[in-house]
């Protein structure tokens, strides 16, 4: 439940580092392993939103 959960709001804000946040993990990789999304598209999106 936990994945399809961060995972539905993944798909809807494309934010990717609240996902992160939301998870608890402190490498942006964990992330994206654990919603298994494309490392490329991982880090456009990463990229968007640093701060």
């Amino acid at each position: 439940m936990r994945r399809t959960k961060v995972t539905q709001i993944y798909k809807k804000t494309g934010n990717l580092r609240a996902v992160q946040l939301l998870l608890g993990h402190t490498k942006m990789d964990s992330t994206v392993r654990y919603l298994a999304v494309e490392l490329e598209e991982a880090l456009v999106i990463a990229k968007a939103i640093e701060f």
